[in-house]
């Protein structure tokens, strides 16, 4: 997930910028600065959560959502065949069945022999809050499936499984020519078979793959596979409105959403804990306010603020942070993680300076520019911002440590004299309500600088930055910015190479919206690559080819990445259970508990 997402997918900084698009974190778990869950006592329940930050939402549907802070809102109110669960333990990369009964494994029949064909049963009493309530059936995942690839907003991680999908490719480009009305949408829905997902009775659903996929599961826990209502169909996807009325199958329901002010979320009285193995939702009611500062959010956590209870999108600011480690602050956590977060975007279309930045060898140049050190020292120094120097983070399949553009500005200032660019003038777009995103640009303005190019800044409120910016080609193509900041994660664990590529680096499928290459970058030979490490028969013959398609990335100088960060998060005293999950970028707030005199 650009983990920032994210992955969600996919992506913005938490401790840096904001959050990540999709969602990222390594396989060993979580480390804690100090005690950070908190998790001591018999639970409480009742009691308002009130969660504080800046920046909001990117789309409020579970089949669109591509970003932790979306993932932590779905959490609430959304439900997927297989999550990530809030364990104090630490495994909490490792799928578990939520709507679905169980893992499915060629032993108990819901791997065929070929491992090709998916068969997955539905808990009997997950139900929506219409009226009256009903079970959620395998028609509904069928429905949010291909509600992924609807012509308004389609799910900005598709390139994940567009070919694996039986199917999935004909009926995606059918849809995207449908027109832009709830009754077209539902039409083509409704009479356009998905060959790849099928209910085969009321609770099971099939899927059928183009090829096997050991990672399947992990896939399926993106939001984009929750099942989707009919009544969904009455709004436009993605939209305000739909926002404020998409039925609810998790514990809770979204009472109101204002877009950049406030989510209030309540009890669902159809929610039936007994179907509901990950979710416990001791709080009654949880209250979002998205309209405090970075300093205010942390300020109120430490301060013991009746009103502050958890961060929404935001983290401390890291110039705070050595000092919370320093004490051992045991409402700290720092979680481990597995993305690429911060990166610097190049954008390879762009129009200014003669189309300089279509040039490799001026993407180069930039790289041996930035001074890596001088970014990671301001985001909260190496402890939290190990260097990442390549595409691929070491707890990924296919990861081969490779460093090409060590800080050397006469190197830059050789490589743009000889690409006919001695001066360049360059636009930077960044989130100026955070500490993190708002230092980096400062940061990679000055050294820049020393190379004689000229960096201005375009800054951007956190909640437009993507669907306003990054997320719309036609803002790159005209030059609005040259440079910017996002982050990635990945959208599973382990043997998940193709969820950094196929988002990221794969050429034209992965352009937005359907995907999060935000720089436009297109190189034939690097999409070679990725569909070979894809069509790989082997784990090691496609770690060969991702380490190969990485190098090419790097050579081509598509991005510049900077840390595989490690993510800090700060709650309340009040707050119990905190327990950190990867896939959220925060703590669960279905399974948090407030202390008995603090309860909001």
């Amino acid at each position: 997930m650009a983990s920032s997402g994210r992955r969600l997918a996919a992506v913005a900084i938490v401790a840096v910028t904001s959050l990540t698009l999709a969602a990222c974190n390594a396989d060993q778990g979580t480390t804690t600065a100090g005690g950070g869950t908190n998790s001591g006592g018999t639970p409480v329940t009742g009691g308002t959560l009130n969660m504080l930050g800046k920046g909001d939402v990117d789309y409020m549907d579970p089949n669109v959502s591509y970003y932790s802070v979306g993932y932590t809102n779905l959490r609430m109110w959304s439900r997927q065949l297989f999550t990530y669960p809030a364990d104090p333990g630490g495994k909490n990369t490792t799928p578990v069945a939520d709507l679905a009964t169980e893992l499915p494994t060629v032993a108990n029949g819901g791997i065929s022999a070929d491992g090709k064909t998916y068969t997955i049963k539905i808990r009997t009493g997950a139900k929506w809050n219409t009226s009256p309530a009903r079970q959620v059936t395998a028609a509904d995942m069928v429905r949010g499936v291909k509600r992924t690839a609807n012509p308004v907003q389609p799910f900005g991680g598709i390139p994940d499984f567009y070919g694996l999908i039986d199917g999935y490719s004909k009926f995606a480009d059918g849809f995207a020519k449908v027109a832009k009305t709830p009754a077209a949408i539902q039409a083509y829905i409704d009479k356009t078979p998905l060959p790849g997902v099928v209910a085969k009775d009321e609770t099971t659903v099939v899927f059928k793959l183009t090829r096997p996929a050991s990672y399947f599961v992990g896939m399926l826990t993106l939001s984009a596979f929750s099942p989707a209502p009919v009544e969904s169909l009455k709004y436009l996807p993605a939209s305000t409105e739909l926002g404020n009325n998409f039925p609810s199958d998790g514990p809770y329901k979204v009472d109101s959403w204002v877009p950049t002010k406030s989510v209030n979320y309540s009890r669902n009285p159809a929610w039936d804990p007994a179907s509901d193995p990950v979710r416990k939702a001791y709080v009654d009611k949880i209250v979002v306010n998205e309209t405090v500062s970075q300093d205010s959010v942390q300020q109120q956590l430490q301060t013991g603020t009746p009103s502050a209870d958890m961060e929404w999108d935001v983290a401390p600011p890291p110039s705070q942070l050595p000092a919370l480690q320093a004490k051992k602050d045991q409402n700290l956590t720092i979680g481990d993680t597995a993305g690429s977060n911060p990166y610097v975007i190049y954008n390879t279309v762009s129009p200014n300076n003669n189309k300089a930045l279509a040039n490799p060898k001026v993407r180069q140049a930039l790289s041996y520019a930035i001074n890596r050190d001088h970014i990671l020292q301001v985001l909260g120094g190496k402890t939290l911002n190990p260097p990442l120097t390549h595409v691929l983070p070491d707890v990924i399949v296919g990861s081969k440590q490779i460093d090409p553009y060590p800080y050397d500005p006469d190197k830059a200032k050789q490589l743009l004299a000889e690409a006919g660019f001695p001066h360049l003038t360059l636009k930077f777009l960044y989130r100026n309500a955070t500490e993190g995103s708002s230092k980096t640009f400062q940061t990679i303005q000055q050294d820049l600088s020393k190379a004689g190019i000229t960096v201005t800044g375009v800054p951007s409120p956190n909640a437009d930055f993507y669907v306003k910016y990054l997320q719309v080609p036609t803002v790159a193509q005209r030059g609005v910015w040259d440079l910017s900041l996002a982050g990635w994660g990945a959208d599973w664990y382990g043997n998940a190479a193709l969820s950094f590529f196929n988002p990221l680096f794969s050429g034209k499928p992965s352009f937005p919206p359907v995907g999060s290459n935000f720089g436009l970058y297109d190189d034939a030979t690097t999409n070679t690559l990725i569909q070979q490490a894809i069509a790989a028969p082997t784990e090691e013959a496609a770690a060969d080819l991702w380490a190969k398609a990485d190098a090419r990335v790097m050579e081509q100088a598509a991005f510049y990445p900077l840390t595989n960060n490690k993510q800090a998060n700060y709650h309340a005293e009040q707050v119990h259970n905190a327990v950190y999950v990867p896939s959220l970028q925060n703590y669960d707030p279905t399974n948090v508990w407030l202390a008995k005199d603090k309860q909001g």
